[in-house]
């Protein structure tokens, strides 16, 4: 599972949190309370928070908006990850990726499988990177949020956590496009 080194220090990552629904208002948003309540607590910065709704450019609009931004390190978009016809949000964060980060479904789906069994079949979790970014894309109910906050992204972006964490390798998310 790892293990938090406490004689590393602590660093804040700058996450913002995208809420994707036809139907939600901030006052009604409980996934993206959740993920704001979990960022903060954890020590975390929240970088911005905003509803979109599920369309695939307003969404990948959205993503591209907040890569750009040098304040915001990772992005945790909520809800369209299903397999309804309006669930668009996975299709929009891969428009985006330069690069999928294909093991996330795969132990978010585990997981899942540990809370609602066979349920777990139906998500599309996703994350991914680009421009230096982070991108995760949870499902919309407030569990699966807290799940993928608790059980995986939590260690991940804690830079104390080993043997291995996404923190660590911030700085290199880009060398791509600055050896140019």
């Amino acid at each position: 599972m790892g293990q938090i080194n406490e004689n590393k220090d602590f660093i804040p990552v700058r996450i913002a949190v995208l809420t994707v629904s036809d139907t939600r208002d901030m006052k009604e948003d409980r996934s993206g309370e959740v993920l704001v309540a979990r960022i903060e607590t954890a020590g975390h910065v929240l970088a911005d928070r905003m509803i979109v709704r599920d369309e695939r450019d307003q969404i990948a609009d959205q993503l591209r908006e907040w890569i750009a931004r040098e304040d915001v390190d990772a992005i945790i978009s909520t809800g369209g990850t299903g397999l309804t016809g309006r669930d668009v949000t996975v299709e929009a964060h891969r428009d985006v990726y330069e690069k999928e980060i294909e093991a996330f479904a795969t132990v978010f789906s585990i997981v899942s499988m540990q809370k609602i069994g066979t349920s777990a079949v139906q998500s599309r979790a996703t994350g991914g990177v680009a421009g230096g970014t982070y991108l995760f894309a949870l499902p919309g109910s407030p569990g699966a949020c807290r799940d993928a906050w608790d059980e995986i992204l939590q260690w991940q972006f804690d830079y104390r956590h080993s043997p291995c964490n996404f923190v660590e390798i911030m700085p290199r998310l880009d060398e791509h496009l600055r050896q140019k």
